[in-house]
């Protein structure tokens, strides 16, 4: 069986599956476990580095209102890899390739077309049952009901401690800085198991955009920056987008040092096993938010050297 995953975290599952040596290729973001790194990469972004979230955001309009994909495919190295499946998701075009994507590749292709296996999960049950999907087009169906099972335990260990709803903290979970988008689909549910109530958005609703005067309004205990593909250091580089705003200083969660970063790119944006490290980076900071602790695996506080 050879397997090209396309999509982070459909490696993360097929790894989590035991089919590492499976893997013949890959997407340029699929960097975890770090062999992975290894494979040929097939795809790239049509976007230039070193862009902001505005800048990203006005470059991806741009390729989408002329019909374009913003991502390439490299069609001939792909099929020289002769895969049996293609691990792809169809959720959203701006985060991964889709099947759209692959149509040259895949019309020019000689003998047996792969299987593609399209995801396009919106809640953590939609996840686990990826993970039975994957583990059906490889050819392993029996190996899904463990990972599910162990993932499914993990995440219930977390719920143990957390608090009742009326002490329940409110969680603005931020996925876009400019324009301002709140986290949907499974992190609301995320927020929900760490013991929290999540603003803006309901489980399993796509993330929706955000208007400052709603942020204003809800008053957060807690706002979390998790950047879409961003990890924290570029996370950083971008509070100035909220910083800057002449109401920031009066939030609740900014006068009680109660603004952190996460890592998105890596956990809360890769809908596979390590959303229950997503759900434990919640937990953390929840538990930490009056503590001395600033930082976690996969978190920081907002320095005060930036929230101003």
């Amino acid at each position: 069986m050879r397997i090209v995953s396309l999509l982070p975290s459909a490696t993360e599952i097929a790894v989590a599956l035991g089919l590492a040596d499976n893997i013949v290729g890959r997407s340029h973001e699929c960097d975890y476990p770090p062999q992975i790194s290894n494979l040929p990469v097939l795809t790239a972004s049509k976007l230039r580095k070193g862009m902001n979230s505005a800048e990203i955001e006005i470059g991806v309009q741009e390729i989408v209102q002329q019909g374009l994909s913003v991502y390439e495919v490299d069609a001939p190295l792909l099929r020289s890899l002769r895969p049996d499946v293609i691990l792809t998701q169809s959720q959203c075009a701006v985060c991964a390739v889709t099947p759209r994507d692959l149509d040259e590749a895949l019309a020019a292709w000689v003998g047996t077309s792969p299987l593609l296996v399209s995801l396009a999960p919106d809640t953590l049950s939609d996840v686990w049952g990826d993970v039975q999907r994957v583990a059906d087009a490889a050819g392993v169906a029996d190996r899904a009901a463990p990972v599910i099972a162990m993932l499914s335990d993990r995440m219930a260990g977390i719920t143990s401690d957390r608090a009742e709803p009326t002490q329940r903290p409110t969680v603005a979970a931020i996925e876009w800085i400019e324009p301002l988008m709140a986290a949907g689909n499974w992190v609301p549910e995320l927020i929900e198991i760490a013991g929290a109530t999540p603003l803006f958005a309901s489980v399993g609703q796509h993330s929706p955009w955000l208007e400052w005067d709603a942020l204003v309004a809800a008053d957060p205990d807690f706002i979390i920056m998790m950047p879409c593909g961003y990890q924290i250091p570029q996370c950083a580089a971008e509070t100035h987008f909220l910083t800057a705003r002449p109401d920031w200083a009066t939030l609740s969660a900014v006068r009680h040092n109660r603004v952190f970063m996460a890592d998105g790119h890596h956990f809360f944006n890769r809908p596979g096993p390590r959303l229950v490290e997503s759900a434990m980076i919640i937990a953390d900071i929840l538990s930490a938010s009056n503590g001395p602790r600033d930082a976690g695996t996969g978190w920081v506080r907002l320095p005060r050297t930036l929230n101003a």
